[in-house]
């Protein structure tokens, strides 16, 4: 390794040490606020473990991390933290998982790949490497937690999607029987599992803070990118405010979810053979050219038409 390298190299470590000194004195004198607090408190009564939300979090090690932090979140774009908000949500909120969390996990990911990548690099192509090796990581460091989230999220959306029509269909049940409307919530609450049987569980004791049942089942549908769920939430929101029978709603949401489902069993079927194409033509034809063909081509090559 050239000198001019180790020059880069230890140019920018104390560039990137700067900033991350700079960022730290800014973010390492916040205080939590009492509306801080409150929301960690509330998130916690949806957590399934007691204890393992926002404040059960251990005090040592939170330097470093909220260091990393305050450089993830001056290097990501605006407008990134309300996305993140929203994957949460979609998630479920996973417990001791805040916005900063995630910010912290951009700036440790991006810290150890921007090292791999400078040294890499460096070692690699000289100083246009170690160049190369900075950007990568630092794109790469900060990309790959938000993509955990946003698998984590669409795996969610996917169960409630799957769940929703056998909910209906028992909510539907329940009602028609007689009993009202939360009674039904409750009793598929506590009867189904999952993270639809959450969304309903949270509604219902958003509900019994105070909270208006229509407020409530308007923000179960925000928590939701599931199409069905928020049409769902929509037809049960304009049942209570023109006076519509529950029951017929409800019947009719079952039907249409029913066919919904069918309708979209069907669809991931036809996508089958496409969808194995790039196994069949990867995989299997050069196994059967090679059973089918490499023995002929053996026996033209003994023959001597072709030099060997």
């Amino acid at each position: 390794m050239s000198g001019s390298t180790i020059l880069l190299i230890g140019g920018l470590a104390a560039i990137f040490m700067g900033l991350a000194a700079a960022v730290g004195l800014l973010t390492v004198g916040h205080r939590v606020t009492p509306v801080e607090r409150g929301i960690a408190t509330i998130g916690q009564a949806y957590s399934p473990v007691p204890g393992t939300g926002e404040g059960a979090r251990p005090a040592g090690g939170g330097q470093i991390s909220g260091v990393a932090g305050g450089v993830a979140r001056v290097l990501t774009p605006r407008g990134t933290s309300s996305w993140i908000e929203r994957q949460l949500d979609y998630a479920g909120n996973p417990p001791g998982w805040p916005v900063g969390r995630i910010n912290e996990m951009q700036g440790l990911c991006g810290l150890v790949l921007v090292v791999l990548g400078v040294l890499i690099g460096a070692v690699a192509d000289g100083l246009l490497g170690a160049a190369v090796g900075l950007v990568f990581g630092t794109v790469i460091g900060l990309v790959v937690p938000l993509i955990v989230i946003y698998d984590l999220a669409q795996r969610r959306q996917d169960r409630i999607r799957r769940e929703l029509p056998d909910a209906l269909d028992l909510l539907t049940l329940c009602v028609e029987a007689g009993q009202g409307f939360d009674g039904a919530l409750t009793l598929v609450s506590t009867r189904m599992t999952g993270p639809l049987a959450r969304e309903i569980a949270r509604a219902l004791t958003e509900m019994q803070m105070g909270m208006r049942r229509v407020d409530a089942i308007r923000g179960m549908g925000a928590r939701t990118s599931v199409s069905e769920l928020r049409s769902f939430c929509t037809a049960v929101i304009q049942a209570a405010d023109l006076g519509i029978p529950i029951a017929n709603v409800l019947r009719e949401q079952a039907e249409e979810m029913r066919l919904k489902r069918r309708q979209h069993a069907d669809e991931q079927a036809r996508k089958v053979p496409v969808k194995l194409v790039v196994p069949l033509v990867l995989l299997l034809l050069p196994a059967i050219f090679l059973v089918v063909i490499g023995p002929a081509v053996l026996q033209i090559m003994r023959s001597g038409l072709f030099p060997q």
